[in-house]
């Protein structure tokens, strides 16, 4: 059975950030992400992307990038489900 993409996005952010299973299983909807995460940085930030891209089959313009993206945990999922359903 396929990942959601909110599990996708979890463990994306496990992968590419390093952070524990049991971190990233803790988080909800509100969760800060950027700013609030050490482990996200501006580096990290592309490789999230680009690990997006490839595991949801989506393709995310440069425009299509903001602060707001990376907010919270339900931001992040909210725009990769729009990327997603099309």
């Amino acid at each position: 059975m396929p990942l959601t993409t909110q599990e996708t996005i979890r463990a994306i952010l496990t992968d590419v950030l390093g952070l524990s299973v049991d971190q990233v299983a803790a988080m909800d909807d509100h969760t800060e992400l950027f700013g609030a995460l050490p482990e996200l940085d501006s580096m990290a930030v592309a490789g999230l992307l680009t690990e997006m891209e490839d595991r949801l089959g989506i393709i995310i313009d440069d425009d299509d990038v903001d602060g707001d993206m990376f907010a919270t945990l339900g931001s992040l999922v909210a725009f990769a489900h729009t990327k997603v359903s099309g």
